[in-house]
């Protein structure tokens, strides 16, 4: 007999799935792990799955229904892998921190990107807020700088409940990918947004300034109030996969408001003469820090494709 099921976990060996409210342990299936050769992760957390029962009485996922959207990474430095992170996802929610740790921009910026070519809305935690009291114009500059490009930026304090209410709201009825660099807080957040779930958390390391892992999976909760949430581990970089050059300018919101104004149609907004673009990062209009990480993704593709 098959059955259709939700997965919630994955370990990589194992999968936790819901099917018609009931919870169920399943590996994958052989042939499975065949398909689509690039990807360390045939089944992740959101898919839809279709398993049966093999000769020795165990649930094995035997298919994988298709994906509406995904966050996709390249799986580590120059592979030509991908790691899918999570699929059929409503909105992902990246939690940034500017202390304790401190969250590169090029990180935040490659992941936008991602977002942006899946389709995949996407909202800004800035945690730890009660850290920057004393750090304003800082704060305020990261938020001029994302909210210019058209996201939403949440001001966050997870252990003070500064915008947790709205978090809640951003929730509600839906699927969110949760994820960040380790120690900016994803464990600690969730529990403030459902005390109910048992979500284990770390202090940052003293050493080293850096977050502790304390997700070692991803793992997606149900929410009291409706909706789920996806913890994800901590993730340290962000390599892209799959995104051509010429369209990479696509996935800047900022840069499409101004490109029909440039005097090439095929303009690249790094050497052309009349590029408007170019222009608004040289009039401040659109933030050097994220033209920077435009050139320097650009820059990146090349060397993965020697």
């Amino acid at each position: 007999m098959e059955k259709r099921a939700l997965v919630v976990r994955a370990t990589g060996s194992w999968y936790e799935l819901i099917c018609e409210g009931e919870r169920m342990r399943c590996r994958i299936r052989g042939r499975l792990r065949l398909k689509g050769v690039r990807s360390t992760s045939p089944v992740v957390v959101g898919d839809t799955v279709r398993c049966e029962c093999d000769e020795k009485g165990e649930w094995v996922i035997c298919d994988v229904e298709p994906r509406r959207n995904y966050i996709i990474r390249r799986a580590s430095n120059l592979s030509k892998e991908s790691h899918i992170i999570a699929a059929n996802i409503d909105r992902a929610m990246l939690v940034v921190t500017l202390a304790e740790p401190v969250t590169a921009l090029e990180f935040v910026d490659r992941f936008l990107v991602t977002c942006e070519a899946y389709k995949v809305p996407t909202t800004i935690l800035l945690a730890k807020i009660d850290l920057m009291a004393e750090r304003r114009e800082e704060v305020e500059a990261f938020c001029a700088t994302y909210r210019g490009a058209g996201y939403e930026v949440v001001e966050l304090s997870a252990t003070e409940g500064v915008g947790v209410e709205r978090v809640r709201e951003l929730l509600v009825g839906k699927v969110a990918l949760l994820s960040g660099n380790s120690g900016v807080g994803k464990s600690t957040l969730v529990r403030a947004i459902d005390p109910s779930l048992d979500i284990r958390t770390a202090e940052i390391s003293e050493s080293f300034h850096k977050g502790r892992h304390t997700t070692t999976f991803s793992t997606m909760y149900s929410l009291g109030e409706g909706g789920y949430i996806i913890d994800t581990p901590g993730v340290k970089g962000f390599g892209l996969i799959d995104i051509d050059d010429k369209e990479l300018w696509h996935y800047f919101p900022e840069m499409i408001s101004r490109a029909g104004e440039c005097r090439f149609f095929n303009c690249t907004h790094t050497h052309e003469p009349g590029c408007a673009v170019v222009e608004a990062v040289k009039e401040g209009e659109v933030a050097f820090s994220r033209y920077e990480s435009y050139l320097k993704i650009l820059d990146e593709d090349d060397k993965y494709r020697k």
